[in-house]
């Protein structure tokens, strides 16, 4: 699949990095990376789902009175992509339980739960904020014979990380072609033959039901697929979703699922990111 690197220059960098690559990803970008500079962020988009306006209007339009952002586009290789990634690359630690490395770097057997991630285009390599707090929720949770469906998986580590920690079955899904081949092969490198990984979105959904659901996408999706996902979550199931922002986000998510008969039971916040917790009653 052929890419786009768009490379926006924020100025301020903080808060505003943060913010724009949220309104990127709802443009379309799906993997995002630091720049040479503080102030430089890089986007990464299909071919197939660039839209030149749009992306205009996002950083020349934006109505923020305290930000300038300058940007360019470029067409990008996959092998320069790869190699790109392999050397920016870093292994993570997660509340020292679990850790998150790619296939050169050294194990750590000592490690309660060690998973081998392919540093490819798909979102989801615990970097970001909204993955490592979903991972958190993951650990936090008995998931021991439970059945589980990531949704919006990326690379697939939460769907690993649960059948790790017993669940099972687990079904991993994406919409994008990359993330699902690279979700496969991530997969078969932390040895998960029972993982189910699929390409697609909410309508393949509606067949199985689940007790845990999994989706880290953002906002307008989430409101978009919440009922869709009440529909397959078992009674006292639980729904966890992040990718969006603490304040307004948050409330519209919260407004979302308690009209579809979820209860609020908890979220956390890491650098103005959201992950949250809800209960089908």
């Amino acid at each position: 699949m052929q890419y786009y690197e768009i490379k926006l220059t924020v100025n301020p960098s903080e808060p505003w990095k943060e913010i724009f690559t949220s309104m990127m990803a709802e443009a379309g970008c799906d993997s995002f990376m630091d720049g040479e500079n503080e102030n430089e962020l890089l986007c990464y988009i299909p071919v197939k789902e660039y839209d030149e306006q749009n992306i205009k209007e996002i950083v020349e339009e934006h109505g923020f009175s305290d930000v300038r952002v300058d940007w360019a586009v470029q067409p990008m290789a996959d092998k320069d992509w790869n190699a790109e990634w392999e050397a920016n690359y870093a292994p993570v630690t997660i509340a020292d339980r679990c850790y998150i490395r790619a296939p050169f770097h050294p194990a750590k057997p000592e490690v309660e739960f060690e998973i081998i991630i392919e540093p490819k285009m798909s979102f989801g390599t615990a970097h970001h904020a909204t993955t490592s707090q979903m991972v958190e929720y993951v650990l936090e949770t008995e998931v021991k014979g439970k059945s589980v469906l990531d949704m919006g998986a990326g690379t697939g580590v939460l769907a690993i990380l649960s059948y790790m920690r017993g669940a099972s079955p687990v079904t991993a899904i994406d919409i994008d072609e990359w993330a699902y081949r690279n979700g496969l092969e991530n997969v078969a490198h932390n040895n998960c033959p029972e993982v189910k990984v699929l390409m697609g979105d909410a309508s393949l959904l509606g067949k199985e039901s689940y007790d845990i659901i999994l989706a880290n996408i953002n906002r307008n999706i989430l409101v978009n697929d919440i009922p869709t996902y009440v529909g397959c979550l078992n009674d006292e199931g639980l729904l966890f979703v992040s990718g969006f922002y603490d304040g307004n986000d948050l409330e519209i998510i919260k407004k979302c699922c308690a009209d579809n008969g979820l209860e609020y039971v908890s979220h956390k916040v890491k650098d103005m990111w959201v992950a949250a917790k809800f209960r089908k009653v």
